[in-house]
Formats: structure tokens, sequence, C-alpha cells
């Protein structure tokens, strides 16, 4: 039998730096994954899944030694923000009015994925099992047996749950969830813009949910449509030309010209663990917490996750995988997680109808929130983790 003193279910963006991060700590890590994720090329399409990384995962990154690596394959940023429901009331935020030299940077999910598992060689203590995937999971006096679906066996003192939103390392260690479907779909399309505006990222607000636009390098963007169930289904089963016809009713004149390059879409539900820790089991990312998507705040809320994970097992030394360390990061993470969730909800919430004195309302708290200097300025230094 193999032995780790942690074993990372998920190679995904948040496992994988969880992953290095152990791994620069001298623990002997296996992070067992399902698919190998594609190699880069720059002719290849943009893909769809796209993050708005902060200057707090970018600085994680750092420290991990990937974000040279994602420099050096694609990404874009911005220095500018917009939210509006009435184009008259809207609130901005720039990166000059914060000094700073952008407010962050979106970015291929599977670009940072890749970034992270080119670290993976530096390392001799971390060991990369793909194909392979955790069949169960059994608890012993002298840790937590691992059993892959090769019928491979694994001893370890800690099993980090990275598997994402249908965890089944949440699932085995007997841990509930609280969760609810929002009752929308979000339909992502790629598109190349006529307009140059890859330094700015905007949402509009509809009742029936909101469109925003994520630049993406080169004269490209994402655009993204939140609508009932019903309605995404037929936009998705639409041909480009029908679809493009539609977006260019649907969303502000800010898009411009466009061409369509590719879509999809997915459902939005809110997951909260009603546990983060067990003995010999901690959940991070998207195993943890899923969120509404509407501020791109998911894998950032995970890398924080990561963040705060690493600096308790780093000061615990000895006893790092005791359930008072673990503890101690469920209770750094869990509220600003659900502060985070109440807020998308929050915002969800407010702008999903069409009653008057409630639209009156929510425009006017927009524009007041424009000119709510240093309010403003101190609610997105949160957002992005300063």
């Amino acid at each position: 039998m193999e032995q780790f003193d942690v074993v990372v279910a998920g190679g995904g963006m948040v496992g994988a730096a969880t992953a290095i991060g152990l791994a620069q700590q001298g623990l002997a890590v296996a992070v067992v994954e399902g698919i190998e994720p594609k190699a880069f090329d720059s002719e290849q399409p943009m893909d769809l899944r796209v993050s708005a990384i902060s200057p707090h995962s970018v600085a994680l990154l750092q420290q991990l030694g990937a974000w040279d690596d994602v420099l050096a394959m694609r990404l874009c940023p911005y220095k500018r923000l917009e939210t509006w429901e009435h184009p008259e009331c809207r609130t901005r935020f720039s990166a000059d009015q914060m000094q700073l030299d952008q407010l962050g940077f979106i970015v291929e999910n599977r670009v940072i994925q890749l970034a992270l598992w080119q670290q993976f060689e530096q390392y001799p203590t971390l060991t990369l099992l793909c194909p392979a995937k955790i069949r169960s999971l059994a608890n012993h006096d002298n840790g937590t047996e691992v059993t892959l679906d090769d019928g491979r066996q694994l001893l370890t003192r800690l099993v980090v749950g990275a598997d994402g939103a249908n965890s089944q390392i949440r699932q085995q260690a007997g841990i509930g969830i609280t969760a609810w479907d929002y009752r929308q779909h979000c339909m992502l399309i790629n598109v190349r813009t006529d307009l140059p505006q890859q330094d700015i990222t905007w949402q509009m607000f509809t009742p029936h949910g909101p469109r925003s636009f994520l630049p993406l390098p080169g004269h490209q963007g994402s655009l993204v449509w939140y609508d009932s169930p019903q309605r995404i289904k037929q936009l998705s089963a639409m041909p480009n030309a029908q679809l493009a016809e539609q977006i260019r009713h649907h969303f502000p004149a800010e898009l411009g010209g466009f061409e369509i390059l590719g879509h999809g879409s997915f459902p939005l539900t809110r997951r909260h663990a009603q546990h983060y820790v067990k003995p010999g089991v901690v959940l991070v990312g998207d195993a943890a917490h899923t969120i509404n998507p509407l501020a791109g705040q998911g894998v950032n809320l995970g890398f924080k996750d990561v963040s705060v994970l690493l600096e308790e097992i780093e000061k615990a030394k000895q006893d790092w995988d005791c359930m008072a360390v673990l503890a101690n990061y469920e209770r750094r993470r869990r509220p600003d997680n659900l502060l985070m969730q109440a807020g998308m909800d929050f915002f969800y919430t407010a702008f999903s109808n069409d009653l008057l004195p409630v639209k009156l309302l929510r425009n006017i708290g927009l524009k007041a929130a424009e000119h709510a200097g240093p309010l403003k300025h101190q609610v997105l230094k949160y957002a992005m983790g300063l």
C-alpha cells in the first residue's frame, strides 16, 4: 500500500493549487484526477469556461510558481467594470481610481489548470495519479485508506476533497449540503467583437437575469446570458444567425457588431457543505460551496480556501492534520463564503422582478453606489481580496 501525507481528490484549478502548496511545505502529496487537461496551443479556440481572476488569486498563483506560465499562454487584463439596469443609473469602477494597474484578469480555466500542472514536476514529493478516480474511503487508526477505481490502495493522513460541486469525497465522508436551484440556466457565448473593448467587463440587469460581457484576448469576448431553463434551451438550439439576432435584441448597444464563435450552457445551483471538515477529510472550492456566478467569484473563493488551509497547516507544524487545525480553516473560511453567497443572492433576488417600486429602488441604489466614494472602493477591494 502506497503511503502519502495528503491525497488530493481532483486536479482542477483548486485541487492542483492545494497540492503544490502542500508539496512546497515538504509533504508527500498524491493528486488523483480522472482527466488530463488538453495541451495548450495558441491556435486553439478560446474555451467557454473562463474566470475573472482577482489580485489575491494572482498572488497565490505567483506563490505557487504558476503565474508566469499563465502569462506565457493567454489572458486578458481589464481595468474597468460597469453595472446597470437603466443606462442612466450606472455603477462604475476603474483601476485608475483604485491606483491599480488593473482590476483583474479574465483567464480560461484550462489555462490556469495547465499552468499549475506544469509545476508538478518541480516537486519530487508530489505524485500525479491520472487517469484515476477514488472509489472508497475507510478510516483506520493510522490514517485513511483510499481505494482507487483500478484497485490501488493509498494510506494517507488527510484527504482533500477538491472534486467539484458533485464531490464524491463529500458524499463518502457523510457531509450533507444545503442547496437550492435558482431556476435559471446560464449560457456562455464566445464572440469576436468589432469594437475594441478589451479593458472593460460589464453587466446589465434585466428581470429575466443579467446580460454580461467578459473581455478575452484579441477582440474576443464571452457573453453571459442568464434566463429560464426553457429560454436557454431554446437559444441553444438556434443556428448562429438566429442566435445573433436574439443577442442584438437583448444585449445593450455597448456590445456593437460581433461574430459568434461558440456557445454552451449550464444550470445555476447554490450549494454549501454543512461542514468543511471531518476527521481525515477537508473540503475546498466547489466541493465546499458553489455560488451564483454573477460576479465571477467562484474560483477566487476556492483560491482563498487554499490560501487559508495552507496557512493553517504550515502554522501547525507536527499536528497539521488534527481536527483543531482543520476546524480553524473552516472557522476562517465559512463566514466569508456565506457572505459572498448572500451578497450574490441579494443581487439575484433584487433584480429578478419587474415590480415598479422595486425597480425604482434598485436603480436609485445603483446611482447612489456610483457616488459612494470610499465605501464603493472598499466593497471592490473586498471582492478583489485586497
